[in-house]
């Protein structure tokens, strides 16, 4: 078996002994015939960015051979809000390199993710999945380099309080079993993910923990590794759909909504990205941040104001986004600071060796692990949609370099502290702010909607219809009008709780 493979834990993957993208329809017969599976499930993903599926019986070798050749017919008007009826017929094809077996079928199945196809056999130009596909090239097009992203995917679960244990409130970072309540389901998830072929980076419980009307509401993160961008965003749709489906099993709610109740932490979509060339991380050069990163942070900059139409789909997500609450207000960045809109996080820029210094017996060779550096865009929660989130945020990161002076753009948003400390008042006031509604997003999105339709990435009627859906919120002076009270506060929490 290939030493690349052994370890893999998509018994697919295992099985084959050929990487996921290598995998052909002949491949997926064998297995479907070695392991007895009875039964195919098409996956694909709508507008409210959750999981479709559709459910096939296999009949005979035949039956198999001819849905995985031909795909099926689906309804597109039913799926895309901005799909006529009468032209609504569409095809989902399935990708064969993201099969993975059901987790949660009792009946033997394989699961397969789908791209949308039109009429005339072409893609469906509108289809979030293949935006995103789109935007990926148009990066590697005009660049030269690939695009690599992963999300950190916090949730709250939540579940009746037991008395015991109780962990202090909003300081549970990292906590374990007993004060950790749900440590237990999160490996379980990871697992699941895993085996589904998600590349988990760790997993740990968050900030957030709190009790009220004797439920205990319990903050945790599974966060994944840098992957080619289109892969990121199966991966995490994949994951979301996992964590909600194992918490029914389990009797529990599972929310990864941002606003969660007044005064707590709510939970964010956070975003790694890293530009990439023949394996090569572009992000670091000489043990410091390269200029490659900072123009795709000065594209960051540049597009952070309509960024948020596609990371921060609903009213909650601006209660969110509010100063001292560890999520971005200002449109800035910094190395290892959390108030800022992207983040250079601790990184292994320099070759080193602490593991010789820890256990004496090992090597005192020094090993580069340059290669680990990203940066983080910390705006997006769990309201958005994760394929036009990351086809946005691919977008900004091509617009950095067709700025005229992307170092100077990077220059000037950058701060070296905290933004809200009394010394940095006078730099605070120069920065350009976030959007604080669903129509103000629009509004952005409107102004820099060129931007996003070069080279045919998105499309008209589908930043059309976004735009015309974020303003019909009228959300525009809501976190004015009722942040202070805490009734209202939670109709609207309870109303998007189970957003994305």
């Amino acid at each position: 078996m290939d030493k690349k493979i052994a370890m893999n834990p998509n018994p697919v993957v295992q099985y084959l002994n050929k990487p996921a993208d290598q995998l052909t329809k002949e491949d997926l017969i064998r297995f479907i015939e070695d392991y007895d599976i009875q039964m195919i499930n098409f996956r694909y993903v709508g507008w409210d960015g959750r999981l479709k599926t559709l459910n096939f019986i296999i009949g005979s070798r035949e039956h198999l051979n001819n849905v995985l050749t031909a795909g099926e017919r689906v309804d597109g008007s039913s799926l895309f809000p901005f799909v006529e009826a009468a032209s609504s017929d569409l095809y989902v094809i399935p990708r064969y390199k993201t099969a993975f077996l059901d987790p949660f079928s009792e009946i033997p199945t394989l699961n397969i993710l789908c791209s949308f196809y039109n009429s005339k056999g072409n893609p469906m130009e509108s289809a979030p999945e293949h935006v995103l596909k789109k935007a990926h090239q148009a990066f590697k097009d005009k660049t030269g380099y690939t695009f690599e992203a992963m999300g950190e995917l916090e949730y709250y679960i939540i579940s009746e309080a037991d008395g015991l244990f109780k962990a202090d409130d909003q300081k549970a970072y990292h906590e374990s079993s007993p004060f950790s309540k749900w440590a237990d389901f999160r490996t379980k998830a990871m697992k699941l993910i895993a085996e589904s072929g998600g590349t988990i980076k760790y997993g740990h419980s968050e900030v957030g923990n709190f009790s009220r009307d004797g439920m205990v509401y319990e903050q945790n993160e599974i966060e994944f590794l840098p992957t080619n961008v289109e892969d990121a965003a199966d991966q995490l749709v994949i994951a979301k759909w996992i964590i909600r489906t194992l918490a029914a099993q389990h009797g529990v709610t599972v929310t990864f909504s941002p606003k969660i109740t007044v005064g707590k932490a709510g939970s964010g979509l956070h975003i790694h990205s890293r530009v990439m060339k023949e394996g090569k991380n572009l992000m670091i050069k000489n043990g410091v941040l390269s200029d490659v990163a900072k123009t795709v942070i000065a594209g960051y900059m540049e597009m952070a104001p309509s960024l948020t139409a596609f990371g921060n789909m609903n009213p909650t997500s601006y209660f969110r986004l509010v100063p001292h609450q560890e999520a971005p207000t200002n449109i800035c960045w910094g190395d290892r600071n959390r108030s800022v809109l992207v983040r250079v996080p601790l990184g292994w820029t320099q070759p080193m060796n602490m593991i010789h210094k820890v256990n004496p017996l090992e090597s005192a060779e020094k090993t580069d692990f340059s290669n680990k550096q990203t940066v983080e865009i910390r705006n997006a929660d769990g309201s958005a949609d994760v394929y036009l989130l990351l086809a946005g945020i691919t977008v900004a990161a091509r617009h950095g370099f067709e700025l005229k002076d992307p170092l100077r753009v990077a220059e000037n948003t950058y701060v070296d502290v905290d933004i809200f400390k009394d010394e940095k008042k006078v730099k605070q006031k120069k920065l350009g702010q976030l959007p604080t509604s669903c129509v103000a997003s629009a509004k952005m999105l409107e102004k820099q909607k060129s931007v996003y339709t070069k080279y045919n990435v998105f499309t008209e009627n589908l930043l059309d219809y976004l735009i015309g859906y974020l303003k019909d919120f009228r959300d525009e002076n809501l976190r004015e009008e009722i942040s202070n009270d805490e009734e209202k506060v939670m109709e609207l929490v309870t109303k998007y709780f189970h957003c994305g």
